[in-house]
């Protein structure tokens, strides 16, 4: 439930410092201009950052429009990427702003996210109930969290992201990362108290 499909750039284990380096040839690719480096790292950023837009805003959509308003930075602002952070946290900083951004222009009332992604146990009608429910308990109880709360867990728990990178991407000290997933964790387990026992 909590994993995210693998992109076109590999970022775990060993081939993790070569991904970052390809990454990093990419964005030097699209700063001079190259169409096809930079269809290649949309491609590979699309799903990561839908998933992330979705999760962060709740309101399915703005996510087409923030997605594309972050790719476009990424095309027009290659340049500056100074090679400071990862790439990653770069292009997820820029979809984190510009999600905040929007947020609070609009008025609209939020929707539940829905988890499309998520593996079906295989088992019969009553365990795929139990489990549609518990995804709704947790998509309720994650959409009471602050916009700030709801990017740390997302990031931590599906993106694989550690604090330090987290605090980077939001803008804010590790300090501030780690208070934020207290109270969120916090919070959730009182949402979900005597529901999970229901499910498990």
């Amino acid at each position: 439930m909590l994993r995210t499909p693998r992109s076109d750039v590999p970022t775990e284990g060993a081939g993790a410092a070569s991904a970052e380096g390809a990454e990093v040839q990419l964005i030097r690719r699209i700063a001079r201009g190259e169409p096809r480096a930079f269809d290649q790292l949309y491609r590979a950023y699309h799903p990561r950052l839908t998933r992330f837009i979705d999760r962060l805003t709740r309101q399915p959509g703005l996510v087409g429009e923030l997605l594309n308003d972050t790719m476009f930075v990424v095309w027009t602002h290659a340049a500056r990427y100074n090679g400071q952070s990862k790439v990653s946290t770069w292009i997820f900083a820029i979809a984190y702003r510009k999600a905040l951004k929007a947020m609070g222009r609009r008025d609209e009332p939020m929707e539940a996210a829905q988890e499309d992604d998520a593996e079906e146990p295989a088992s019969g009608p009553e365990q795929l109930l139990m489990h549609t429910e518990l995804r709704a308990a947790l998509s309720r109880a994650l959409g009471d969290l602050s916009a700030e709360q709801r990017a740390v867990v997302d990031l931590s728990y599906r993106h694989g992201i550690g604090y330090r990178e987290i605090a980077d991407i939001v803008g804010c000290p590790a300090e501030t990362v780690k208070t934020r997933m207290f109270h969120a964790r916090r919070r959730l387990k009182a949402q979900l108290a005597g529901r999970l026992e229901d499910y498990l």
